[in-house]
């Protein structure tokens, strides 16, 4: 049924009050986008990437890979697009060594260096408004101090400060990350890194029951929250001077997720030292052991015994030459993400639940 004349004025009229794009038809309005983070996996669980013009959350434990996560996002969209600007909040101190390490281009990130909340949560609302760059990030919301907290001495009760403000935040950045319907402004990802903290007189069946600082009604305002959590240690072999762990396998787990089923598990590999015996290098991500897996999962790299092919072509016995030749090949590996994405894309697709033996 079309829309009718008495309709279309109404539309009309709301739109000339208060601008065009206030009212739309659902047909019209042009998807946001998405930004991929830089591992295969943990697109596919999102629905293709991080949905921009939202906020997201990302929680964990500390030294489990929240930050690195974060950064190699960054790193993958400047890469991608050579204007993509980021605004860092570094409540905890930005490491630059690190950041460069990851792929980051450190002249491409604004850092705000700051733990005093109300100052960090006015910059990001002004930078939100501006339009002027593609992803903010707040590391971390547990670093962040309200001025009354930092005014009162350490016997004074603050509770609750934080929450409150948090929620105020979080009423006002809607409006400033929100973007035209139609698709023609800058889009933004708004990302807060959190920190786990037990759940004190709560009970969990599964043991020690946790929470998130920063209030429950923020819950409400991220359109997809994602666990980081390790997994295991990844370790080299080093004649004469014994094993050394140089990374680790990240597992992600998506809590929340607005428009992708929730609760779905990918792994990453993730190097956080040089490990040349096994080919990989401070900041890498196993990019092709990913794609292999992800690519058997959705039936891309056809598996028949130790074989392995991808339309006319074919390897084996083995994976190991398939992985050289994707870690090689650029073109390779993107033909191969980009069917992997189109293939996750289906509606009648199963819950990813863990692909790490899918290869």
């Amino acid at each position: 049924m079309s829309i009718s004349p008495e309709a279309r004025a109404l539309i009309a009229q709301i739109n000339k009050k208060h601008g065009d794009g206030a009212i739309a038809l659902g047909s019209e309005m042009v998807l946001g986008g998405r930004y991929p983070t830089g591992s295969i996996g943990l697109d596919v669980i999102l629905g293709g990437g991080w949905p921009v013009s939202q906020w997201v959350e990302i929680i964990g434990k500390e030294s489990q890979g929240k930050t690195a996560i974060v950064l190699k996002t960054v790193a993958e969209n400047q890469r991608r697009n050579p204007d993509f600007t980021t605004t860092w909040v570094a409540a905890e101190p930005y490491d630059v060594d690190q950041a460069a390490a990851l792929g980051v281009d450190n002249d491409r990130v604004l850092v705000v260096d700051t733990r005093q909340m109300e100052l960090a949560y006015d910059t990001v609302i002004q930078f939100a408004e501006s339009k002027t760059v593609d992803m903010i990030v707040i590391d971390s919301y547990p670093a962040l101090v309200p001025d009354e907290e930092a005014e009162k001495s350490m016997d004074e009760a603050t509770m609750a400060l934080g929450a409150r403000l948090n929620s105020k935040f979080f009423r006002k950045v809607g409006a400033a990350t929100r973007r035209a319907l139609d698709g023609t402004e800058r889009p933004l990802l708004g990302v807060m890194i959190n920190q786990y903290r037990d759940a004190i007189g709560q009970f969990s069946p599964h043991g020690t029951p946790q929470t998130t600082p920063g209030g429950k009604s923020k819950n409400y305002s991220f359109y997809a929250r994602v666990e980081v959590k390790k997994d295991e240690d990844i370790i080299e072999a080093r004649p004469g001077k014994g094993k050394v762990v140089v990374g680790q396998t990240i597992k992600l787990r998506t809590l929340k997720n607005k428009s992708a089923p929730p609760r779905q598990v990918a792994t990453v590999d993730f190097f956080f030292r040089d490990a040349p015996l096994l080919g990989f290098y401070r900041g890498d991500y196993d990019t092709a052991k990913e794609l292999l897996t992800y690519g058997v999962l959705f039936d891309i790299v056809e598996r028949r015994g130790s074989y392995y092919s991808i339309g006319e072509r074919r390897w084996g016995p083995g994976k190991d030459k398939l992985l050289d030749d994707l870690r090689a090949e650029v073109d390779l590996q993107e033909q191969l993400r980009l069917a992997i994405l189109e293939a996750a894309a289906k509606p009648d697709r199963e819950l990813i639940t863990g692909a790490a033996n899918a290869a």
